[in-house]
């Protein structure tokens, strides 16, 4: 286990968020995760048949899953053949990973540290995923570069995170609702929620990080919540997320490597 330390005031206070604040919830919800059979991903259990989100040639990839949380996404690129690292902030979140691995019989590395930062060379992985983790938690002009150093020429980038519209739109009590509370230009981006920080830019910051940091951008998918859905949210009814996208997945790819001038 590597304790790769980080300074950065939203890595301290969204460490502390996920250690104190969230830590009751993590059990009952990873069990759960865990046992799927089948990933399904975001707030709207959107199946990975219907999403597509991983790609096919799984099976001996090596992987890095940035911001894990409980490791059920890793867990889930486990049984499918690939060979996942799981990197979180939270010693707590990891603890209920560990559990985990010891019910289910899976093992996997699992390192404290920030995504921002990671503790592996360059050209480790041929694909990162962020289900909600670095992506919505860590300064995308940060963890996004990070990625791309990580990953070979030709690797993969996948990641889940709120939807724009939706960060846009929500209350000053934290609800989605269908009046624009906030600004696009100045209002979006880091989003100071007082016990913790989100990251949630608008899609022409998101689009010029990931290109700046040598990404192809593959597709964009914005998730609509089925109807019935299979649970309500405080901060977004499916209700909402039927008629506007709460959530989007990005799916990108490394170009090669610049070459050098003789």
């Amino acid at each position: 286990m590597t304790d790769h330390r980080d300074h950065l005031e939203h890595v301290a206070r969204n460490r502390h968020y996920w250690d104190e604040v969230a830590a009751g919830h993590h059990g009952p919800l990873a069990r759960a995760q865990w046992a799927l059979t089948e990933p399904r991903w975001g707030l709207w259990a959107t199946p990975e048949s219907e999403a597509r989100l991983l790609p096919p040639d799984l099976p001996g990839a090596r992987v890095v899953e940035l911001g894990c949380g409980t490791a059920y996404v890793s867990a889930w690129l486990a049984r499918a053949g690939a060979r996942p690292v799981g990197i979180d902030v939270s010693a707590s979140q990891l603890a209920t990973a560990r559990a985990m691995q010891a019910e289910f019989g899976l093992d996997f590395p699992l390192v404290l540290g920030s995504a921002e930062d990671v503790p592996y060379p360059d050209d480790s992985f041929d694909l990162a995923i962020s289900e909600f983790g670095a992506s919505l938690w860590c300064d995308p002009d940060r963890w996004i570069p990070e990625a791309a150093r990580l990953l070979r020429p030709g690797g993969r980038l996948v990641f889940s995170r709120y939807a724009p519209l939706y960060a846009l739109t929500v209350s000053p009590a934290g609800s989605a609702t269908t009046t624009l509370h906030h600004p696009h230009f100045g209002g979006l981006g880091r989003i100071d929620r007082g016990d913790r920080v989100e990251f949630v830019p608008s899609h022409g910051e998101t689009l010029r990080t990931l290109r700046a940091s040598g990404f192809v951008v593959e597709d964009l998918i914005e998730i609509r919540a089925p109807a019935p859905a299979h649970r309500e949210f405080d901060e977004v009814s499916s209700e909402w997320a039927h008629r506007w996208p709460s959530e989007e997945i990005w799916k990108a790819t490394l170009g090669p490597a610049p070459v050098s001038a003789a």
